[in-house]
């Protein structure tokens, strides 16, 4: 199982990318490769990204799926609790104008209406959207029943 970090993957294989959305549809391109691919050498890729426009999900969704099992996960979060959750004040850069193209507030997120799985992380811990997503894997066969 690999983990494919949104920030991480910024700062290792989209470094010279911005935010415009072209680059943001690129990142995501980027990342469903990888994904992709660990998936047809027979590992899982978790990837836990911002993937705010739908087009490129479509495109993520196709090729994980043609690799093996593809699962989109909405953490359906408003953007309020973000704002209050937000560790690296992101969101107050954004509203200031520093951040421009700031996915929720000033470029637009379009929400999963395909979503295979939505979890509010306003109903439960993260821990408790962990073990739904586990439940979901082990129930759809892609992990051993615990």
């Amino acid at each position: 199982m690999t983990l494919l970090d949104g920030d991480d993957v910024r700062t290792l294989l989209s470094s010279e990318l911005g935010y415009s959305r072209a680059h943001r549809d690129l990142n995501v391109l980027r990342i469903g490769y990888v994904a992709a691919e660990i998936a047809r050498h027979g590992g899982v890729a978790i990837c836990a990204q911002i993937a705010p426009y739908a087009a490129a999900r479509a495109d993520a969704r196709r090729r994980g799926a043609a690799a093996g099992h593809f699962l989109l996960v909405h953490v359906a979060t408003p953007v309020e609790v973000c704002e209050r959750r937000d560790p690296k004040g992101h969101y107050a850069k954004a509203r200031a104008g520093v951040l421009p193209d700031f996915t929720g507030v000033s470029d637009p997120y379009e929400a999963p209406l395909d979503a295979d799985l939505v979890i509010d992380t306003q109903d439960c811990t993260p821990l408790q959207g962990v073990e739904i997503i586990l439940a979901r894997l082990r129930r759809d066969g892609i992990l051993p029943a615990a």
